[in-house]
Formats: C-alpha cells, structure tokens, sequence
C-alpha cells in the first residue's frame, strides 16, 4: 500500500487495524501532569552557572539506516511508541522516508500523542525532500481536503512529481486530473499517456478510459470525450 510504512530494506508495512480508540477522527483530550510548585520561598541561593552544552554530534547515514531498520522491527512487533521515537529520531536527521512513516503512525493515531500538525509538517518535508510516497499521500490530501484546505492544483503537481519518480498510483491519479480537467487543463492525450503508465506498472488503472483514449493511437475510434470513454 502507498500509505504504508516505508523501510530502506524492509518491503512495505501491511496497514494495521485503526485501534478503537482511534475510531473517527475526534478530539483526543491529553491530560499532562506537573510536579508540585513551591507556594512561598523564603531565600533564593543563586546558582552556579553551568557550562555550555553541546550540540548531539549528526548521526552518520549507516546510523540513521539502521534506527529505521529497529523502528520498522518493532512496529512490525507492535511496540508502536518505540518505534515512533526511533523513527523521529531519523527524521530529525532529515531522513525523508523517516519522516514519512512518522506522518503516517500519525495519523494513523497509533502512536500515545497523536499529532495532526506534526504528522502535516513531517509528510511536507518528507515529499519536498522527494520521497515518492509521501508525494502521493500529500497530493492525495489536497485532492481530498483531509486535514488541510482542498488544493486541486497543488495535488495535481505533486501528484506529478510521484509519477515522475514511476509510483504507480500516482500515474494514475495524475491520468485522472488530466482526464477530468482537475488542478490542470483538460488534456485526453496526457491522460492516456500516463494511464498506459500506470497500467505497466502494474495498476488497476480504468480499462475502458484506457481503451478509449488510446483507440486513435491504435486505428480505432475517436472518440476521447468522457461520455465516449464509460
């Protein structure tokens, strides 16, 4: 699946089962606890000052590829928390397929603190760092309105640039702007060319949109309207 976790060396996580709690997408209320606070202080001793901290050296790519390897173990294992922090710990290396698995445990809310805003700033930086999938789940997105303002134009040109990299659902969906006119001018000749794509790379693109489209290519009829394609 697209939206599925995406190991460097793993294939792809089958999705998991929403947990019940995340059914729906309401408001989760997180209740965080503090410790106790002083209410009256008689002397205050000033402390000495403490040296200077420094900067957590930049984790090296071997490093960084095997903190995804454990993530992905684990979530496969169920201990989705941990995996989480691994899989946030790579991402903040800047690793786009890090990120993108973070979006998706995200909103997925499987994780102890879901996050929306987080997992909408992960996937952005992880499809503008060229990371196919996350491409083609943010286009997905826009193209929806799913926790973001609709976008046709946007997901059209994202879902442009996951075709490009050769993501088989993204050929398709990118036929279908084309097709429909959606986020793009209205073009019969681009939609067969990337639903015929799509189709070699093995997606369930439309048959009948692809015969029809392609029928002038092969000698047969011209009709490219929609009416002519159903």
């Amino acid at each position: 699946s697209a939206r599925s976790l995406a190991p460097p060396v793993f294939p792809a996580v089958t999705p998991r089962p929403r947990s019940r709690r995340s059914v729906g997408w309401g408001l989760v209320i997180c209740l965080a606890l503090t410790g106790p606070t002083l209410t009256a202080v008689t002397r205050v001793r000033a402390e000495p000052a403490r040296p200077a901290t420094r900067a957590a050296p930049t984790p090296d790519a071997a490093t960084v590829r095997a903190w995804n390897r454990e993530a992905f173990l684990l979530y496969e294992a169920g201990r989705i928390a941990r995996a989480c922090v691994l899989f946030r710990r790579a991402a903040r290396s800047g690793d786009a397929s890090a990120r993108y698995n973070v979006a998706v445990i995200r909103l997925r809310e499987e994780s102890r603190a879901p996050s929306v805003a987080e997992a909408v700033s992960m996937l952005r930086a992880s499809a503008q760092a060229g990371f196919a999938p996350a491409q083609y789940m943010l286009a997905a997105m826009l193209e929806s309105g799913r926790h973001m303002a609709v976008s046709q134009a946007e997901a059209t040109a994202w879902y442009g640039k996951a075709a490009e990299q050769g993501h088989v659902d993204a050929q398709t969906s990118f036929a279908t702007q084309h097709y429909l006119g959606r986020g793009t001018p209205q073009d019969y000749v681009q939609a067969a060319g990337w639903y015929e794509r799509a189709a070699g790379g093995g997606a369930g693109a439309p048959q009948d949109r692809i015969d029809s489209l392609c029928a002038p290519r092969r000698g047969g009829a011209k009709d490219l309207s929609p009416a002519g394609a159903r």
